[in-house]
């Protein structure tokens, strides 16, 4: 009987090792079905928006996404989800990679796999002209919004003395919530409150993006843990992608000269350094 125990024991553990190792081959997976699942936002211009006259969702993650998708022979599939949903959808499986304004941090880290950066973000405050704020200090001790479950929440509570933050499920209710005066100011990528305040320069409530930066983190794509081959498949992409000057040519279309923005780039895609 002892014998038979251990046999089966054994033919257990291989069951389940296989059953693992499977799970694992998620790049075989995807290659497979023919598809890969982005997550992303689809609400955070220049990133991923949509088209004025298509609607379909575009912009900056949307080709980065596009360019894995391409280097692995298989469709694109885009799942729009919430900044709070985003390693959620990833853990339960609900999507392959995040490319959804993911910025690197320690906690996150733990619980995803990050692959090296493709963007590096300034976070910004902003606020109403009128009230004539000058530095994210200024804000101390003042109600200031950011996206639920976003580094911008953490970063107000780390670097805003004595802030009350207030969360809303996307980028659009802050700005409306800072025109309405519900709140005194808003953490958000550098790109999003630029593009902010010129559209609000005709309105009348005009706002400003306060000096300095509150901090800077860099983006990368998120999957999950476990995923070797994968991980280093979307690694390979955005290093090839870097060295064929593609990176910058993405950049350049969504962020460079004559687009809203009129950025240079100034990182390049590196391994990010926790």
């Amino acid at each position: 009987m002892r014998k038979l125990s251990l046999i089966s024991f054994g033919l257990a553990a291989v069951a389940l090792f296989g059953a693992q190792a499977a799970r694992a081959d998620q790049l075989a997976d995807i290659k497979q079905k023919g598809t890969l699942v982005c997550g992303t936002l689809g609400n955070a211009e220049p990133f991923s928006f949509p088209n004025p006259q298509t609607r379909e969702t575009q912009g900056y993650d949307v080709d980065f996404c596009g360019a894995v998708a391409k280097a692995l022979g298989v469709k694109l599939e885009l799942k729009l989800i919430s900044v709070a949903a985003r390693i959620p959808e990833l853990m339960q499986g609900r999507v392959d990679v995040l490319a959804a304004n993911l910025g690197w941090t320690a906690e996150r880290a733990q619980q995803i796999a990050f692959s090296d950066s493709y963007f590096v973000s300034n976070q910004m405050v902003a606020a109403r002209r009128a009230d004539k704020f000058k530095t994210p200090a200024d804000l101390s001790g003042k109600r200031v919004a950011a996206p639920k479950g976003s580094t911008s929440e953490a970063g107000a509570r780390k670097f805003i003395p004595n802030v009350t933050t207030v969360t809303f499920q996307d980028a659009p209710a802050l700005f409306v919530a800072l025109q309405q005066g519900k709140v005194d100011g808003v953490v958000l990528s550098e790109l999003t409150l630029v593009k902010w305040k010129h559209d609000a320069e005709s309105s009348p409530v005009p706002i400003d993006v306060l000096q300095p930066a509150l901090f800077v983190e860099p983006w990368g794509i998120g999957m999950r843990k476990d995923e070797a081959a994968l991980i280093k498949q979307v690694n390979d992409v955005l290093s090839g992608m870097e060295k064929s000057g593609e990176a910058t040519r993405i950049f350049d279309k969504w962020l460079g000269t004559g687009t809203p923005y009129n950025l240079h780039r100034t990182f390049k895609v590196e391994p990010i350094k926790g």
